[in-house]
């Protein structure tokens, strides 16, 4: 009987020490691959949260950036050869992601880019000479060589925006993807008519931070409505990466 008992002695204790403390010390790290805007998985710490973000912290031409405008000049127009896609709406869980089918591109420095996709965050994650807005819409584009160009559009407070207006009442409360039947839209009701814009090599500003990317950021801002820009933060309050760095870099 002693015997017995003791075998079940070192069985409950092989049992705690195997099972529970490897539970008990996985709830205090973050899943593989987790990131956010707040606490241990916000921007200051994606570098360390997988492998595949290590660019996050080491890179050097990362992005977003503050822009100061002095004495720069601007560069030709961009080519916009946008056209209507059904609308489908992801909510990302960090972010309002609108899908685009084929077809529509942009012309930039003889190099053509198609747009694969737009969403938003807030605040703004560029500045101008230091100077955040409410929100900012990027427009993702890929050329067939792999290449990414970002047009960063920045958003302030004022009139309601048509174009948003015909997007957020399909935003999913959970996270998943909402095609909507029967409606299309066209990002060309992005872009500020007056196309003055800065142009630098950066980063993607998520994880894992690719770098290569050729940014496209305009001066002027789009408006939108203080209860359009009310609704995106009670989705996502803050989903914006602080200002990078420009280290070597050009701004033309």
């Amino acid at each position: 009987m002693n015997r017995i008992k003791g075998w079940m002695s070192y069985f409950l204790i092989f049992f705690f020490t195997v099972l529970i403390i490897p539970v008990a010390c996985s709830n205090s790290q973050p899943e593989m691959g987790e990131w956010g805007y707040k606490g241990e998985i916000g921007p200051e710490n994606w570098g360390e949260l997988k492998e595949d973000f290590a660019l996050c912290e080491t890179g050097l031409q990362q992005s977003p950036i503050n822009i100061d405008t002095e004495a720069l000049t601007p560069k030709p127009q961009i080519e916009f050869s946008y056209d209507y896609t059904p609308l489908r709406v992801i909510n990302l869980g960090h972010t309002v992601q609108v899908e685009y089918e084929p077809g529509s591109t942009i012309k930039v420095d003889n190099k053509q880019y198609e747009l694969k996709q737009f969403h938003f965050h807030s605040p703004s994650e560029h500045q101008l000479n230091g100077k955040s807005y409410p929100m900012e819409v990027h427009l993702v584009h890929q050329s067939s060589d792999g290449e990414l160009a970002v047009i960063g559009i920045f958003m302030e407070e004022g009139t309601k925006n048509r174009f948003i207006s015909s997007i957020w009442p399909h935003v999913p409360k959970e996270t998943r993807e909402n095609p909507v039947s029967g409606v299309a839209i066209n990002a060309s009701a992005l872009p500020p008519q007056e196309q003055v814009y800065f142009n630098y090599t950066g980063s993607l500003t998520t994880p894992p931070c690719s770098e290569g990317v050729n940014w496209i950021v305009f001066e002027k801002p789009i408006e939108v409505s203080d209860e359009q820009i009310e609704y995106f933060r009670s989705h996502y309050n803050v989903n914006a990466r602080p200002v990078q760095p420009l280290n070597e870099r050009q701004v033309i």
